[in-house]
């Protein structure tokens, strides 16, 4: 049922047929019925394909570890050299989906399987492309400008749906939920600066994705009905940063390829 006009939907609604107002998950999704259901929310078929990839690409990576070891033949990170020597452009992306350890993949997909569940929950599946893309790029933009060291992981990402679900609370002051839910991931954000303050984490990259994700959730917004044609921008857009990620992971294999083949 509607909260704002009373009016019958189906539970996959996001925006009332009926009055257009924007509906957030359902009080019953949001429930934790016991201590580790705070920790272990539900999955949707989004989280579980993104940790899904990142395993994958992690397996790849200790296929071809003798070549990881080499700075002209690394596959995935991103450095300035890299990037601002070399015009690989593609690593802004491609770091994202690559980890360095299996302590490193195990945090930040950890923190993926709450964050992509329930930025999808109120931001939808266009909207969450868009910002995930988006704020890898920022983040490791911001890291390999900040920082002559290689850098990689999918925690630049993570702060990015940090930075959207914050976006969510502004203008909307009088809204009790927006405003719970921008002070819940308040807590996020301060325990991922804290964190972010260890040896070996790139500050910079975790504070530039958290900017990306930001000015995607201001610009975006909550969504709309969804034969309106701003919705059908931010459909559009999210398939074209999916071309774009895997535009970008075939010129890296493809430069891995010819490094290889040379070396």
């Amino acid at each position: 049922m509607c909260p704002n006009c009373r009016a019958f939907i189906t539970i996959n609604d996001r925006v009332c047929p009926y009055c257009e107002a924007s509906l957030g998950p359902r009080a019953v999704d949001m429930r934790a019925t016991a201590f580790a259901a705070s920790f272990l929310p539900s999955a949707n078929l989004t989280s579980i394909i993104i940790l899904a990839i990142n395993f994958l690409f992690f397996l790849i990576e200790l296929k071809f570890g003798q070549s990881l070891t080499n700075p002209e033949t690394r596959l995935g990170d991103a450095s300035r050299l890299a990037v601002f020597s070399y015009h690989q452009w593609w690593r802004l992306i491609t770091a994202g989906f690559f980890h360095g350890s299996w302590l490193h993949l195990l945090m930040n997909s950890w923190s993926l399987f709450i964050l992509v569940t329930e930025v999808e929950q109120f931001y939808g599946t266009n909207r969450l492309i868009v910002a995930y893309v988006v704020s890898t790029v920022t983040g490791f933009l911001c890291a390999c400008f900040f920082s002559p060291y290689p850098v990689l992981g999918a925690s630049c990402a993570a702060f990015g749906l940090i930075g959207v679900m914050l976006a969510m609370g502004i203008g909307q002051r009088a809204d009790p939920l927006t405003q719970a839910v921008r002070q819940h991931y308040g807590q996020w954000l301060v325990f991922g600066l804290v964190m972010s303050l260890g040896g070996g984490i790139s500050l910079s990259g975790h504070i530039g994705g958290l900017i990306g994700g930001f000015l995607v959730g201001i610009v975006a917004g909550r969504p709309g009905h969804p034969s309106a044609p701003r919705e059908l921008f931010w459909k559009i857009t999210a398939a074209l940063c999916l071309a774009v990620v895997l535009l970008c992971f075939y010129d890296d294999f493809a430069f891995l390829s010819r490094a290889l083949r040379s070396s």
